[in-house]
């Protein structure tokens, strides 16, 4: 029996496109690129060989064309694991429900979908400059609780040791963190081998859920300490952002595959930042769009 998904459930513009991305199906390519800053979908864009389509709406900015005989589809997503779960519900509805009878396609059509981002580096090993790949990402906001997820999506054994580690047991004023892979394909063919592996912390801010301190005390001074000394097999959590754990992970539900690439634009153990980020923002744009 087909599900029938109600007007408010799915909402749709006067137009009859997705609420808050203003796209039609037919705007959208099967590569997609997420971007926060709604500017940066311009520099993206800038990089292709031709522009089909435009619309923007609030923090949402979207360009679709194509790169040599790739079509691509560029998203700003603005900030945060809350802004993606509109961005990756309303792209999957574009390519997965019929929204004249809002009803699921009969055949499941899969995105394939890339983070280009900027980050702060947690590790002696990821100066500013560093390009990170996040083959593991840990949600700190706890967006993917809300969903119904198999043991085939989330990494529990990784979510405990992590947790175990943070001291957090007991503290329930604090989300369970929640540990996705990225799409397997896609870390060797987007993060190849020049890029930095690792784990991603996803934060539910900048300031405190990132351990920065101005004004207001934190609640545990030493958060940043014992996540740089964390170590999960090989792996290390190399950086913190804020989108890379609701991306993965809502990916893997829907049937999508993607992953999140970053620049750090900040070291945490050195103190320093780079603002004037925007010409090493270009080269990994380059390097994104060359291999997706």
């Amino acid at each position: 029996m087909d599900i029938h998904y109600p007007e408010s459930e799915l909402i749709l513009n006067a137009d009859g496109s997705v609420f808050h991305l203003h796209l039609q199906p037919e705007q959208l390519a099967d590569n997609v690129i997420l971007v926060g800053d709604p500017d940066r979908v311009n520099l993206v864009a800038s990089h292709l060989d031709t522009q089909e389509s435009e619309t923007r709406n609030r923090e949402f900015h979207t360009i679709t064309g194509t790169r040599g005989c790739k079509r691509i589809t560029v998203v700003s997503t603005g900030i945060g694991c809350d802004n993606i779960d509109i961005v990756m519900n309303e792209l999957d509805a574009l390519a997965n429900i019929d929204l004249h009878t809002r009803t699921d396609r009969p055949a499941h059509r899969s995105l394939n979908i890339v983070r280009i981002g900027t980050c702060g580096g947690l590790q002696p090993f990821t100066p500013i400059g560093t390009f990170i790949c996040s083959d593991i990402s840990i949600g700190l906001d706890g967006l993917l609780n809300f969903y119904h997820s198999d043991s085939g999506i989330r990494d529990s054994v990784l979510e405990h040791q992590f947790h175990t580690h943070m001291g957090w047991q007991g503290q329930t004023c604090i989300a369970y963190p929640y540990a996705v892979h990225a799409d397997e394909e896609l870390i060797r063919r987007i993060g190849a081998d020049d890029m930095v592996h690792g784990i991603t912390l996803s934060a539910g801010g900048f300031y405190g859920p990132q351990g920065r301190r101005l004004r207001i005390p934190l609640a545990d001074p030493e958060q940043n300490t014992k996540v740089e000394q964390f170590a999960y097999g090989a792996y290390h959590i190399t950086n913190y952002e804020m989108e890379s754990s609701a991306v993965a992970g809502l990916a893997r539900l829907l049937g999508h595959q993607a992953v999140t690439t970053c620049m750090v634009i900040a070291n945490r153990r050195t103190g320093q930042a780079n603002a004037q980020y925007k010409n090493t923002m270009d080269t990994l744009i380059e390097t994104v769009l060359e291999r997706i």
